[in-house]
């Protein structure tokens, strides 16, 4: 199982783009909610609410759920980054592999 994470501008992007990609196939379930970021961009300090999104996938399915979020990703340069968890419970991890089958 991993765990992909985004983040987007605002609530309808975040939830449209997570609730595509549950109805894919490509993530298990989304959860997304709401943050501050401070970053730099183009030499400047930035300040800006963002949405963060945690998809779950399985392994076989995140190449294809990647793909899918750079190519409906709004931001120029998104955040994306995987986490693979030490431990799951095995039922869910499971669930989650199910729900996420490899591409044909």
């Amino acid at each position: 199982m991993k765990l992909l994470i985004t983040t987007l501008p605002d609530r309808a992007q975040a939830e449209a783009l997570a609730r595509e990609l549950v109805e894919q196939g490509l993530a298990a379930c989304a959860q997304i909610e709401a943050i501050h970021s401070l970053y730099r961009w183009d030499g400047q300090l930035c300040s800006e609410p963002e949405q963060r999104v945690l998809l779950k996938t399985s392994d076989a399915a995140l190449p294809a759920l990647l793909a899918a979020v750079r190519a409906r990703h709004p931001y120029d340069l998104p955040a994306l980054y995987t986490l693979s968890p030490d431990w799951s419970d095995p039922a869910f991890a499971a669930w989650v592999t199910r729900s996420c089958p490899p591409p044909r």
